[in-house]
């Protein structure tokens, strides 16, 4: 990847590898957004609207982690990769198996399994960062704070 210019501090082969790591990222978050829109879309019986209008922030949640992980990467001189086939090329972890319209109870469970990947990911993506790129680092930290917090919403339906 040719960087446009690399942030003091920071080497160019770092810097690949930041951008490397928090294209990953990036990649996930997207895909994340399209999943719980499609839980949104599909959940169905008596938790219908809670959980239905319990999704739709956490989409904007995630829609705006993106944006700040794609401005890191374009701050260390990276271009952010935000296309469709991106996030297939760049996925390592399962994919959401769930289709159609489904129970409430079936998209959180599904969902949370999603989360436990997810944050599991970011975890391993600030341990990475932490030797690299503190700065990096924190903003996947405040992501996952926010998702351990909405995995904790769904969790607690399912009691």
């Amino acid at each position: 990847m040719a960087l446009t210019f690399v942030v003091p501090g920071l080497d160019e082969a770092a810097s690949e590898k930041i951008i490397a790591i928090l294209q990953n990222r990036l990649s996930q978050e997207q895909e994340a957004a399209l999943v719980l829109k499609h839980a949104h879309w599909n959940v169905t019986g008596p938790d219908f609207i809670a959980v239905h209008e319990m999704i739709d922030p956490q989409v904007e949640t995630v829609l705006a982690q993106a944006d700040e992980t794609a401005e890191r990467i374009a701050t260390l001189g990276g271009s952010p990769d935000g296309r469709p086939d991106s996030i297939i090329r760049h996925r390592d972890w399962k994919a959401l198996d769930l289709e159609g319209r489904h129970s409430t109870t079936s998209y959180l469970k599904a969902l949370v399994e999603y989360y436990d990947t997810f944050i599991a990911d970011d975890r391993k993506a600030i341990t990475e960062l932490d030797e690299l790129d503190v700065i990096s680092s924190n903003i996947v930290q405040d992501h996952v704070q926010e998702l351990e917090k909405f995995q904790w919403f769904m969790r607690s339906h399912l009691v």
